[in-house]
């Protein structure tokens, strides 16, 4: 990580461009992060996953993430769609 991850930083994953949410707290130990996923809410995630923190941007590596996580990143712009 190059940058210290901070509340509010958008949230991508490895295999696509496109942000799907935010980080909305950081856990005291600093094992995990609160991530609102746009369309499907808030879900902890394992700061093991995370790939990278730069340009105010946290990128998580896709395959070490939750299934339900990974559909609902899936879903976060559907609404943009319509």
């Amino acid at each position: 990580m190059h940058e210290k991850m901070r509340v509010g930083f958008q949230t991508f994953v490895s295999d696509s461009p496109e942000e799907f949410g935010a980080i909305r707290e950081i856990s005291r130990d600093g094992k995990q992060v609160t991530v609102y996923v746009e369309n499907a809410g808030e879900f902890y995630v394992p700061m093991d996953s995370v790939l990278s923190v730069q340009s105010e941007k946290v990128t998580f590596d896709c395959k070490k993430l939750d299934p339900r996580l990974r559909a609902a990143i899936g879903h976060a712009h559907d609404a943009e769609r319509l």
